[in-house]
């Protein structure tokens, strides 16, 4: 059912975004692998999906650059559940719908947390060691929109300690065959089912090609379209694009969330000074050393991220600076460094003496709420082909993204897959033979100009605070740029500026056509949310982007925003626990 929103549309997106395959191939001249189930990246959300699903089938997983090289990897805070005593599913899932804006699906929502304990267990059970207090409990942190401590952390590097758990379990697993340095060109589909992917051996230069009954899409985000990013370098939307090409429906990419508190620093991914400081009570600071984040929510610097991105934004604006200031000092230095290890010395680095000096922080973009669009069992819209963490769309976020929940999200979900990959391999497969002929490499292409001029168009017109003016100048600088599609190397360079110039365009008209401001998504030419918008937006290669009503408001007249039943307590706000 389509929604009733009379938006005049943007210019259409670039007929280069028409096209099917980014290389010309023969799959027949490719180097051949055969599987049950491939999974292409090696996060949380690719390691679980591979080491469950080899459990009654034959796995290949392919990462782009080496298993441990992930934004699961740089996820300092931690990852939520409803584990404490005075925590329950229903708290959870309401701090969940009241931080995603009237935009999450309840039914995922409440899968997700729900399932959320179980998860945690096989994480413990495989090696994952989350901080433990005096009595032997876990211990729990408080994040920005929790609206008490759930959430659990293995030092300031929660990240670091999943990944080494997980892939310590994936290199014991002669089931698994491990293919890295491996960079994912294009999924291929026969009729409208994925049969498996085309991809790069970055070190040999060929071309190889993985059959799949089933192909787990576990790539990550996108965060290097963008000048200033926590992402590393490996995060250009290389799945996200391929699903696109693949006829995949994508959604909510307009909702990017910017982390409030990366280290205002030239090194380049920033680095991300986890929420979970200010969970322990540090504070944010203006130009004039006086706290500004009272009374803009009841929540204070504990607010959920776009709250607090935004004021910063004003702060800046306000005070002619680049930056805010980070205020850790009263919390004392044994605590921080024995607390915050790996944040103390990467101030340090910096110049920063966490325990005496203002560290200076500013915004940056850090997650895609949105991606390929997929259902309660990590389903896409093209057969055989599934997607999680952060590559899809759930419906858990909505609007935004509350914290910790996107390591809990692949977790879950992953596991939802494997569970239902019994009713999704068909006993007839189609035959295995791809020829893609809508493409030829043509010579060198200007890869990095392209880049350059891509992050700082997003950076400009498409961060945090969008208009109209804005989105038509990106949408044509894009659209400028799209000749690259047609002039694509087999070569990761060029092949990362095509994705990184694919997910920007997509981004660019979703947030041109939403005409309100929610969650992570705010427009200076329509500052409010409007009741009516409360659709996602749904983008198909080949198809004009549609409407969809979300929950209630799949009804002639959109229902009115949920709100949770929560009381916020402001004097505790500041007490405890910035995940990934």
């Amino acid at each position: 059912m389509l929604a009733d929103i009379d938006a005049p549309l943007p210019g259409r997106l670039p007929v280069a975004l028409s096209r099917r395959y980014l290389l010309g191939f023969d799959t027949a001249e490719c180097e051949q692998h055969e599987c049950d189930v491939l999974v292409v990246g090696s996060g949380i959300a690719g390691l679980t999906a591979a080491l469950d699903a080899s459990r009654t089938r034959t796995v290949a997983l392919v990462t782009k650059a080496r298993l441990t090289e992930t934004n699961t990897w740089y996820a300092q805070g931690g990852i939520a559940g409803a584990d404490g005593e005075a925590d329950s599913v229903e708290l959870h899932l309401a701090d969940t719908l009241v931080v995603g804006a009237g935009l999450c699906d309840e039914a995922v929502v409440r899968a997700v947390v729900g399932e959320a304990p179980e998860a945690l267990a096989e994480l413990q059970a495989l090696g994952v060691q989350f901080d433990v207090g005096e009595g032997g409990e876990v211990e729990l942190a408080r994040e920005g929109g929790h609206s008490l401590p759930r959430v659990l952390h293995s030092g300031d590097a929660t990240g670091a300690a999943i990944q080494r758990a997980l892939t310590h379990a994936l290199r014991k697993d002669a089931r698994v065959a491990v293919f890295e340095q491996r960079f994912l060109v294009d999924l291929l589909t026969a009729g409208d089912r994925c049969v498996g992917a085309l991809v790069l051996d970055t070190e040999s230069g060929a071309r190889e090609v993985f059959w799949a009954d089933a192909v787990v899409l576990a790539t990550g985000g996108a965060g290097q379209a963008y000048r200033v990013t926590t992402n590393p370098v490996i995060a250009t939307g290389d799945g996200l694009a391929a699903a696109w090409r693949a006829g995949a429906e994508v959604t909510d990419v307009e909702f990017v969330q910017f982390h409030p508190t990366a280290l205002d620093h030239e090194a380049a991914p920033r680095f991300l000074i986890t929420e979970a400081l200010r969970g322990e009570g540090a504070y944010l600071l203006d130009c004039n050393g006086e706290r500004f984040m009272l009374g803009v929510h009841p929540l204070a610097e504990l607010a959920p991220r776009d709250v607090v991105s935004r004021e910063i934004e004003r702060v800046m604006q306000r005070c002619g600076t680049n930056n805010v200031l980070l205020d850790a000092r009263h919390l004392g230095e044994g605590y921080l460094r024995s607390r915050f290890p790996t944040i103390w010395q990467a101030c340090a680095e910096a110049g920063y003496d966490l325990g005496r000096d203002l560290v200076p922080v500013a915004p940056a973009a850090h997650y895609m709420v949105g991606g390929v669009r997929v259902d309660i069992d990590g389903r896409t819209t093209v057969p055989g082909l599934f997607a999680s963490g952060e590559v899809s769309a759930t419906g858990l976020h909505g609007a935004n993204r509350l914290a910790s929940n996107s390591l809990l999200e692949g977790l879950v979900f992953s596991r939802r897959i494997v569970r239902a990959l019994a009713a999704e391999i068909p006993s007839e497969l189609p035959a295995r033979i791809v020829v893609g002929d809508e493409a030829a490499e043509t010579g060198a292409a200007e890869s990095a100009a392209t880049g350059t001029v891509l992050r700082e168009t997003m950076q400009r017109h498409v961060g945090m605070s969008r208009g109209d003016t804005g989105l038509a100048e990106a949408a044509a600088t894009l659209e400028g740029l799209s000749g690259l599609l047609g002039e694509v190397r087999a070569h990761s360079a060029d092949l990362e500026a095509a994705n990184l110039l694919t997910v920007g365009t997509l981004v660019t008209h979703a947030a041109w056509l939403r005409t309100e401001s929610r969650g992570c998504h705010y427009r200076l030419d329509f500052p409010e949310r409007e009741p009516k918008w409360r659709v996602r937006v749904v983008q198909c290669r080949g198809a004009e982007p549609r409407f969809e009503p979300v929950g209630e408001a799949a009804t002639t007249q959109p229902a009115e925003e949920p709100v949770a039943d929560v009381d916020w307590d402001e004097s505790s706000a500041l007490t405890r626990g910035d995940g990934a």
